[in-house]
C-alpha cells in the first residue's frame, strides 16, 4: 500500500508558483519514479500554484511527451490537483545562478540556450499534423535551465503551445532585451552578451524578422502576459530595437 503524500518545506519560489518538497513513499526506481539522474537522489517536489488558477495537464503532458524523444525534463506526475504537478527533484545551479558565480560565460550560457532550442524542434508536434509546427516551451531563459549532474534540464512548461520554432526563439530573445535594456538592472550587461550570442546562434533570423518572422508577435505575447508588469512592459520597444540592431550588426 502506497505511503500518505506529505508536503514539506518550501524549496524555491518563482512567480506563479511555490515549490515544497514532497513525499510519497515512492522510490526511487520504481516505475514512474526518478533515477536519481537529476541529482536529487530519487526525491520529488510538489509545485503549487500560489493563486490557484493554473492548470498542470498540459505542461505535465508535454514534458513527458518531449521526454520520450529524450529531451531534459525532469520525470513528472499529477497530483490530483490541477494546480499541483509533482516533479523529479533536480539539483544544481540554473544557467543563471552559474554565470552570475562566474562558473559558465555569457557565450556558454547562450549556448546552452540554443542548443536546447534546436533540440526541442527537431521534435514533432504532439497534436498538430503540420509539419512546419513543433512543440514550443514559450519562457526558455536562464533562469529556467538546471545544470544538473546528468546535463542541463529544462523546467517550467507552463506556457508551453504548439507553433512555428520563431515563436520560440523570439520569446526567448524579448526575454533577454527586456532585462538588457533596463538601464537599473545590474544584469542588464551579462544580459545583453547573452542576447548578442543566442541571436548569432539562432540557424535562420528570418525566423525572427524575415516575411514570416515571429519577432513582433513574440513582443505582443509578452505584452498581453498577466506575468509582464508595467515597468517591463515599457521597456518591450527598446528590446524588440535592440534584437534587430543585434540581428542587422551581427
Amino acid at each position: 500500500m502506497r505511503n500518505r503524500a506529505r508536503i514539506g518545506d518550501l524549496v524555491g519560489s518563482g512567480r506563479r508558483a511555490d515549490v515544497y518538497a514532497y513525499e510519497d513513499g515512492e522510490a526511487a526506481g520504481e516505475d514512474g519514479a526518478p533515477d536519481g539522474s537529476g541529482g536529487g537522489g530519487g526525491a520529488w517536489v510538489l509545485r503549487r500554484y500560489r493563486d490557484g488558477r493554473g492548470d498542470v495537464s498540459d505542461a505535465a503532458a508535454v514534458m513527458e511527451y518531449v521526454r520520450g524523444y529524450g529531451y531534459p525534463v525532469p520525470r513528472v506526475r499529477t497530483a490530483g490537483s490541477r494546480t499541483d504537478l509533482v516533479l523529479e527533484r533536480l539539483t544544481g545551479p540554473t544557467v543563471l545562478a552559474a554565470m552570475e558565480a562566474g562558473a559558465l560565460t555569457a557565450a556558454e550560457g547562450a549556448a546552452v540556450l540554443v542548443r536546447l532550442l534546436d533540440e526541442l524542434h527537431t521534435i514533432p508536434a504532439r497534436l498538430s499534423a503540420d509539419p512546419g509546427v513543433r512543440v514550443l516551451h514559450l519562457d526558455l531563459h536562464p533562469d529556467n535551465v538546471v545544470l544538473t549532474p546528468a546535463g542541463p534540464m529544462v523546467i517550467d512548461w507552463d506556457n508551453t503551445e504548439e507553433g512555428p520554432p520563431g515563436l520560440d526563439w523570439g520569446m526567448s530573445a524579448v526575454l533577454l532585451a527586456q532585462v538588457a535594456v533596463a538601464e537599473d538592472d545590474p544584469r542588464a550587461g551579462p544580459a545583453r552578451d547573452v542576447l548578442a550570442a543566442l541571436l548569432a546562434g539562432c540557424p535562420d533570423p528570418a525566423v525572427l524578422t524575415g516575411r514570416h518572422g515571429q519577432l513582433v508577435q513574440a513582443r505582443q505575447r509578452r505584452a498581453a502576459d498577466p506575468a509582464t508588469g508595467p515597468a517591463e512592459a515599457v521597456l518591450l520597444g527598446d528590446a524588440e530595437r535592440l534584437i534587430r540592431g543585434l540581428l542587422d550588426t551581427g
